[in-house]
């Protein structure tokens, strides 16, 4: 069963993506891309393969997830759901990125990762770690940002994009629609609080809220 609580964390700007992603080490930096505009959660860029980027179609396929024993071994699983092998478009704009990094960081060969650690080992999260707190205060943005926040950004633009629940399940790799009707919540509430600041400034602007009609049946 899908689990998803979301409302405690944070959802970055775009620039504050770009911040993060342009503070990071060059290597990493379509990593954070990718999960905010992706919604990949840390394990499945983990374990891309370059077989699975598809430069034409802007897309990537997520066929499996990077896990963590507790002996410290890694090992790519298939997702715990037929709903988490999924294809995910990707921004045209991140093209350049995407071909950028496959040419000079993705471990070589179709069937060989797309992010690999300096050495070239298995990208593991606990060595990651570092590298993104790092990021994180280099960008100035919230303090204890988790990477996961990233795709809890990337669900948040998708739905206020427009993107119906199928959709964002089917973006977020979810079974069940429970996660996307919260994001899809959380977007209507924020369009509310947009309408209300726009009602507070047309007030202050000395702009009438009633229409001509109702102004005139208000005349003496």
């Amino acid at each position: 069963m899908d689990r998803y609580d979301v409302p405690e964390r944070p959802v970055l700007t775009v620039a504050e993506v770009f911040a993060v992603a342009d503070s990071i080490a060059p290597r990493y930096r379509l990593l954070v891309l990718l999960a905010a505009f992706t919604t990949l959660r840390f394990g499945e860029p983990a374990a891309l393969r370059c077989r699975d980027v598809d430069l034409e179609g802007l897309t990537v396929i997520v066929r499996r997830s990077r896990a963590e024993l507790q002996d410290g071994r890694l090992f790519d699983k298939a997702p715990k759901s037929a709903a988490g092998v999924r294809s995910v478009s990707f921004l045209a704009e991140l093209l350049g990125a995407v071909t950028q990094h496959l040419e000079h960081f993705a471990a070589p060969g179709r069937d060989r990762h797309v992010f690999v650690g300096p050495q070239g080992g298995q990208l593991r999260r606990s060595n990651f770690r570092d590298d993104w707190v790092k990021a994180r205060k280099a960008a100035g943005v919230t303090a204890e940002l988790h990477f996961h926040a990233l795709r809890h950004t990337g669900n948040t633009l998708a739905s206020t994009a427009g993107a119906s629940t199928r959709e964002l399940m089917t973006r977020m790799g979810h079974s069940s629609s429970r996660a996307a009707l919260i994001y899809q919540h959380m977007t209507s509430d924020r369009d509310r609080a947009i309408a209300d600041r726009l009602g507070v400034m047309i007030r202050g602007g000395g702009g009438a809220a009633s229409d001509s009609s109702e102004r005139s049946s208000a005349e003496p």
